[in-house]
């Protein structure tokens, strides 16, 4: 039972790579999912996750780093929205939603113009989780560091934010300012984790386990560490079921996390209710 769980990363070093990108992942995702999930930003962080593909489609069919071009995407859409709701009476939500769907069906017309770019675009959407280098692992060490220091410097303003706006202008954050900064952050972390598990992927691994943690922790730093515990016990299990049953590695790795938020909630739902009779009854 123990070799299962240990040899195939004892035994094979592109499992090993795997699961240490996977964990650096789960950390920064950890940090922006927490954000997302306090903010409300779940709608612009999908955006942002399926956004960037045209930027990447354009950037592997000219030979680019897709980092560089999922940057480029990403930076089309935090634009676009930001000049959308300052040039118009449109909410951010109608902006995020038109230049989510257009930004989606350019990456696709991108996609279907060029006859060898299927192998390319499923790496794009599911990642690359079993061919990570240790130079890919590096970069995401790096963003990760990144990441993580932007949310420390910040971290009373992003706090401000997530409850009261107006409590951060009063003391003397501007709102707008530290909102596009979250923003980047948040699409910093989905430009580095898609090479990993993919643009399609990588929403899931932003709101699964930040959603579970929010379940269980009252202070951000707990929530933050729950999910980057959920999000490194979901790459471990669902690396270790797609060796052993040989499935899609970075599908398996968000179902592993979606299944945990669930048993958190239907756990923490069932604490609550019994919490609830026994107040009840002592009162009764």
């Amino acid at each position: 039972m123990i070799d299962a769980l240990v040899s195939p990363f004892a035994d094979n070093p592109f499992m090993t790579q795997a699961l240490l990108a996977g964990v650096l992942v789960s950390v920064a995702c950890a940090i922006a999912g927490t954000f997302i999930i306090l903010r409300g930003l779940a709608f612009i962080g999908d955006a942002l996750a399926h956004g960037v593909l045209p930027g990447i489609a354009l950037a592997v069919l000219m030979g680019f780093s897709g980092i560089l071009g999922a940057a480029l995407g990403a930076a089309v859409m935090i634009g676009g929205v930001t000049l959308i709701t300052r040039r118009s009476r449109l909410s951010s939500d109608t902006a995020i939603g038109l230049l989510f769907v257009g930004m989606l069906a350019l990456g696709v017309v991108i996609v279907s113009r060029s006859s060898s770019f299927s192998g390319d675009l499923t790496r794009i959407l599911f990642g690359e989780l079993l061919g990570i280098s240790w130079g890919d692992i590096l970069i995401q060490f790096i963003a990760t560091i990144v990441i993580g220091i932007t949310a420390f410097i910040c971290a009373r303003p992003f706090m401000l934010l997530a409850f009261d706006p107006e409590q951060a202008e009063v003391a003397g954050f501007p709102s707008k300012i530290y909102h596009n900064i979250m923003l980047f952050m948040i699409a910093a972390t989905i430009i580095i984790s898609f090479q990993t598990v993919g643009t399609l992927l990588v929403f899931g691994l932003l709101i699964a386990p930040a959603g579970a943690g929010a379940l269980l922790a009252r202070r951000i730093r707990g929530m933050m560490a729950w999910a980057a515990v959920f999000g490194s016990v979901s790459m471990y299990a669902g690396l270790l079921l797609s060796y052993h049953f040989n499935l899609a590695a970075g599908a398996s790795v968000i179902l592993v996390a979606t299944l945990i938020f669930f048993t958190v909630f239907t756990l923490s739902n069932l604490r609550t209710r019994g919490a609830n009779q026994t107040g009840e009854a002592q009162h009764g």
